[in-house]
């Protein structure tokens, strides 16, 4: 995802913003996950941008996709090299405004930005979780951000707003919290991953449970498994774009060559970019993390899990308005798959506005700036906020 994140020419910025921490769930009070294992203490990181205003009713509560994190606007210091990973559309006077909202994103359960997840300690053992973390769901990560949102003093969100892995989060919360949920963004997202999706996130798994320095997850104290995480994000990295996008940038240009090797190193700009984009994942993610993460995309169901295998009997638990949004040339979740939510929450009369907004860019589209796509957002938010009561 941070390969798309610029600066903002516009010089406006929420400035320098720091991550939080809450924890819960401490013995005997442990949390229960839908696996039926229960964990405790869990700690979520999170960031805020704005205020809160009085009487609690401009609050926004953004859902980051696998590769993010609670980073999702300004700078954590004056020399930082790049912004959080939306920052073109949360701040002041951008779609999600700052000086109007009190926005919130926090790390997903499972995940490894400061949230418990497979890299933490578990408390038993004093040593990192590993392969004895526990399966969580989409719906654990929901319930898990409920208890911080109610930590914060809101009952009722103004809005949840996310893309990909954030739009199931986004669906699970309409649908599990219908009480606390205003208006509802689901972007670039899915109410069921399709067989093609499972198949590439398989692969994905595969090749890290191949890398030698895997050693059944307990890496964490010596080598990790770096390829392994490295080839399944360049996998992961290319469902996210589209054939178009990949001919515009790449083409079949070589990279710093005139000719062939005939041999195994970079030939082609495409193997150098999907190789980059490998190595500065490993960076800055777990691969226990994600494991778990892409198991739990694989395993979320509004269908079966709300609906008792119907999907419009799922969304007549909603009660919010939602704007659905879909891009055109976004093969990994394409847009027939937004227009079935639509129709499940058109049979259940809810208040639906859905777009499809042209952009070549798959996937990865609704983290590059787009300006239909922050007019979208900030004209439905501006509605909702006005008939919105707390």
């Amino acid at each position: 995802m941070s390969e798309y994140i610029t600066h903002d020419r516009r010089g406006r910025s929420v400035g320098i913003v720091q991550k939080k921490y809450f924890t819960f769930a401490y013995p005997p009070h442990l949390f229960p996950l839908e696996c039926g294992a229960k964990l405790g203490p869990i700690t979520l990181a999170y960031e805020t941008y704005g205020q809160l205003n009085a009487d609690r009713s401009n609050a926004i509560l953004i859902l980051h996709a696998l590769s993010g994190d609670s980073h999702v606007a300004g700078y954590y210091s004056e020399n930082d090299p790049k912004p959080g990973w939306w920052d073109f559309m949360v701040g002041p006077g951008k779609a999600i405004d700052t000086e109007k909202y009190f926005v919130i994103c926090s790390n997903i359960l499972g995940g490894c930005a400061g949230s418990t997840g497979p890299s933490s300690i578990n408390p038993n053992t004093g040593r990192p979780y590993a392969l004895e973390f526990p399966f969580v769901t989409i719906g654990d990560m929901v319930r898990a951000q409920r208890v911080l949102i109610e930590h914060l003093g809101i009952r009722k969100l103004l809005a949840v707003i996310g893309g990909s892995l954030g739009g199931m989060q986004v669906l699970e919360w309409a649908l599990r919290y219908p009480e606390m949920v205003h208006a509802a963004i689901p972007i670039a997202t899915t109410t069921r991953h399709s067989a093609l999706a499972i198949a590439f996130n398989e692969v994905a798994r595969q090749a890290i449970m191949a890398d030698p320095n895997w050693r059944g997850g307990n890496y964490y104290d010596g080598p990790r498994p770096e390829m392994g995480l490295a080839v399944a994000r360049m996998i992961g990295h290319i469902t996210y774009l589209s054939d178009r996008a990949l001919r515009r940038k790449f083409g079949r240009r070589l990279q710093n060559k005139s000719h062939f090797s005939f041999g195994f190193e970079v030939d082609f700009q495409v193997e150098s970019y999907l190789r980059y984009q490998g190595r500065k994942f490993v960076e800055r993610f777990d691969a226990n993390s994600f494991l778990y993460i892409t198991k739990a995309a694989d395993y979320f169901d509004v269908k079966r899990q709300h609906g008792e295998g119907s999907l419009v009997k799922a969304f007549s638990k909603a009660r919010a308005r939602f704007l659905v949004i879909s891009f055109s040339s976004d093969w990994l979740y394409p847009t027939y798959q937004s227009r079935e939510m639509v129709k499940a929450m058109k049979k259940n009369e809810l208040d639906v506005s859905f777009c499809e907004i042209e952009a070549d860019w798959g996937h990865d589209a609704f983290l590059i700036p787009n300006e239909k796509f922050e007019e979208l957002v900030h004209s439905f938010l501006e509605r909702v906020s006005r008939e919105f009561e707390p």
